[in-house]
């Protein structure tokens, strides 16, 4: 996969300053954020495979939005508003579960099926005019792409597909769409989520803060390739002996078999504006969703995922859990005291190094989304 990936030269914009504090802290920029990022862009919600039955569902919060996600029992998966039609209720309020043919408002008993029309509305038929027809629950945009379901609440988005090009050859082989979750851990973060993608952007930090990541992936290995755009990112070399990101530096699995001899050797990390981060190892994917909660605040939602027919003595999924739950824990840790510090008066922007120039980039599609210009200290 790799080789002719990067020949890309990264462009550094000399003089690129971190954001202001208010980037980080206002209630005002969060609420725009979430009107011209929450309420425009594509968003990870899950993997298909947690609609595995007609009737799966878990629900999903973009922009304060609630959301059921659910396959049909066409085998369709559909993003739902958890809003019903007669007075505005809740549907659901069980994260995930199965539905069985119907959803069906607590409140009133207006009752959906699971492609959203409206079958039943008791005492309605008194009404002059009603029509059920004209009542179905609205729904929004739903896509998949190599497994993962994601959502736009935009009412024409763009193509999923076109964003997510740039990735489409270089995932390939990591065969996503077949890959089972093995974990899953939910983290609340006292950051603000620039500060978690910013931070996941660069490893310069690394030596500091990750000993054990950077005793297997040096900081200075690797390259980017994406460098501009939506989708951001490249590869680390694997430093042997070790032969992953695990506790023992042992593959916690056998290499994914369409990965070429260089690709076993490094792992990519790739970030999705404006909610997704993707690990990709050789023998384990983590995937990120990044939840914006408050100005100050956000939850990060982890999912190791494996190959299906990882098993016996060789799989060692705690190897690998451990790993990311270590390095995570201190990447948190480190983005809660920036969110600190970002707060005081005395904050200015500061200047970013070339090795920070993926963050650099971030905050471009940032300020882009937002219509701000360079913004001053």
């Amino acid at each position: 996969m790799a080789k002719a990936f990067f020949n890309t030269a990264e462009t550094f914009r000399p003089g690129a300053r971190t954001l202001p504090g208010a980037y980080y802290t206002s209630a005002e920029v969060f609420a725009e954020e979430r009107e011209r990022i929450g309420r425009r862009f594509w968003h990870c919600v899950g993997r298909a495979a947690d609609l595995a039955q007609p009737g799966d569902y878990f629900l999903a919060e973009i922009a304060g939005e609630s959301l059921i996600v659910v396959r049909d029992r066409g085998g369709t998966a559909r993003a739902l508003y958890n809003v019903c039609r007669h007075r505005g209720t809740r549907l659901c309020e069980a994260a995930e579960g199965r539905l069985s043919e119907t959803i069906q408002c607590p409140y009133h008993a207006w009752t959906y099926r699971l492609d959203g029309a409206l079958i039943g509305a008791p005492h309605m038929q008194d009404v002059p005019g009603f029509d059920k027809r004209e009542y179905p629950l609205h729904q929004t945009a739903l896509d998949e792409w190599h497994g993962f379901l994601f959502v736009s609440l935009a009412l024409d988005p763009d193509p999923l597909e076109a964003l997510l090009a740039p990735l489409d050859e270089r995932v390939a082989p990591f065969g996503l769409a077949t890959l089972r979750r093995g974990h899953r851990a939910d983290y609340d973060v006292r950051a603000n989520w620039k500060l978690i993608f910013q931070n996941y952007s660069e490893c310069l930090h690394c030596p500091v803060i990750h000993p054990e990541l950077s005793s297997v992936l040096p900081y200075t290995s690797g390259a980017n390739d994406l460098v501009d755009g939506l989708v951001l990112g490249g590869y680390m070399t694997i430093a042997p002996p070790h032969e992953s990101a695990t506790l023992s530096g042992r593959a916690c699995a056998a290499p994914f078999p369409a990965l070429s001899a260089d690709d076993r050797r490094r792992a990519y990390y790739y970030t999705v504006f404006p909610n997704l981060m993707l690990s990709l190892h050789p023998d384990y994917v983590v995937a990120y969703q990044v939840w914006p909660l408050a100005a100050d605040r956000s939850r990060v939602r982890c999912d190791w995922l494996f190959h299906p027919a990882a098993a016996g003595a060789a799989f060692r999924p705690d190897d690998a859990i451990g790993f990311w739950d270590v390095t995570n824990r201190q990447d948190w840790h480190i983005c809660e005291q920036s969110q600190l510090g970002v707060q005081s008066r005395v904050y200015q922007p500061g200047p970013y190094s070339k090795r920070e120039s993926l963050s650099v980039q971030f905050d471009r599609e940032v300020l882009k989304a937002l219509g701000h210009g360079s913004p001053k200290a």
